[in-house]
């Protein structure tokens, strides 16, 4: 999904949260999983998020995802010329997504099981990943 505006907290809510997200956790019992984006840790998503019984994961995230983001920002700053517009972004943000190899995703993945150790090992606290 690409934004064509900066979100602001009301919209954070009403958009995603609330008519996205908050429909699929009440069917079962699921934690809720978000980045420390500013919109999903203001005072009143987290508030939503709370007057609603909905359990969040605590940062910091493991989500392997967030290696790929760091990834494809380092990729699209390296390019000899810079995205123009935002129309541009997206373009060079696709071309780079698309030419990330299969297995440095798969190898995120398989990290997952000594991500988790690390975290239970650091008692909740940051890990070297």
């Amino acid at each position: 999904m690409a934004l064509r505006s900066r979100l602001d907290v009301k919209q954070q809510i009403n958009k995603q949260t609330n008519k996205q997200a908050l429909p699929l956790l009440a069917d079962q019992d699921a934690i809720f999983q978000q980045d420390n984006a500013r919109p999903h840790t203001a005072r009143l998503t987290t508030q939503f998020l709370t007057d609603h019984h909905v359990q969040v994961l605590p940062w910091p995230s493991m989500n392997p995802i967030e290696h790929l983001w760091d990834e494809l920002d380092r990729r699209v700053r390296r390019r000899e010329e810079a995205p123009a517009n935002h129309r541009d972004l997206l373009q060079a943000l696709q071309e780079e997504w698309d030419t990330i190899p299969q297995q440095d995703i798969r190898h995120l993945i398989q990290s997952m099981p000594r991500r988790c150790r690390a975290v239970v090992a650091a008692q909740g606290s940051h890990t070297p990943y």
